[in-house]
């Protein structure tokens, strides 16, 4: 599409994207939307009004209506929403979108799509993003199982080592917890006895949640948490004092 014109959206775009939300939502894939066109136009207006969004709106050249053909929504590392018109789709505006936030967003970014939408899943594999993990859905609204995908830019490596320390960190943090309640539940317990049942017990269930891992090595995992654990909040030695002089 020689004339396809694509700038930032301004406030008064905020009614456009929201009505191209609406339509193109409902054609695609994609559980059915849980809001209402006005609150969806209060959202869009919430958007183009904060300094963590930045939006992209997509039109021919020589439109002055004000109608749209496509748009894409992104913070400085997530794309949260890339939509086309249904009746402009296969016409490249997709494509041209998603350049456009790769070329402002260089270092890479991510994005969750549902895992039914297979026609959005397979566009984004085509431009070079990738799957990175899957979930049940019970973190978004719609409660759909949904698939974690990233375009790792030009250097993968630094990327997806960002990722990894971030979730690093957000182990270290749950690691602080858990030590932190075998320290309250030893307070507590007739025995320092451990419950080998109780810990394939919570091998088995935390596997639900990562199955590649599998219930048998998330038991190694688990014992060697509770090893360091109960470890770490058992009473040191108490030191000889030192001799008289």
């Amino acid at each position: 599409m020689s004339d396809l014109l694509v700038r930032p959206a301004a406030p008064e775009d905020s009614d456009a994207i929201a009505a191209l939300y609406g339509r193109s939502r409902a054609a695609a894939s994609m559980p059915p939307a849980l809001h209402t066109a006005e609150e969806d136009r209060g959202w869009f207006a919430a958007r183009l009004r904060d300094d963590d969004h930045d939006v992209w709106v997509a039109q021919r050249g020589d439109q002055r209506d004000g109608s749209l053909l496509g748009y894409a929504l992104a913070t400085s590392t997530w794309l949260d929403h890339l939509f086309v018109d249904p009746d402009a789709q296969g016409s490249g505006v997709g494509g041209v979108l998603l350049d456009t936030v790769k070329a402002v967003r260089p270092a890479g970014f991510c994005l969750w799509v549902f895992e039914m939408n297979t026609a959005a899943r397979s566009f984004y594999a085509r431009r070079g993003l990738v799957e990175l993990e899957r979930t049940d859905g019970a973190g978004n609204e719609e409660k759909a199982p949904d698939v974690r995908m990233a375009w790792p830019g030009p250097d993968p490596i630094a990327f997806f080592r960002g990722l990894i320390d971030e979730v690093d960190d957000s182990l270290g943090e749950l690691l602080a917890r858990r030590v932190a309640l075998t320290r309250a539940v030893q307070a507590v317990k007739q025995s320092d006895a451990r419950d080998p049942d109780r810990e394939r017990q919570i091998a088995e269930r935390i596997a639900r949640v990562a199955p590649e891992l599998g219930a048998d090595r998330l038991a190694r995992i688990v014992h060697a948490i509770i090893t360091e654990s109960l470890d770490a909040v058992r009473p040191s030695p108490t030191e000889a004092p030192a001799p008289e002089r």
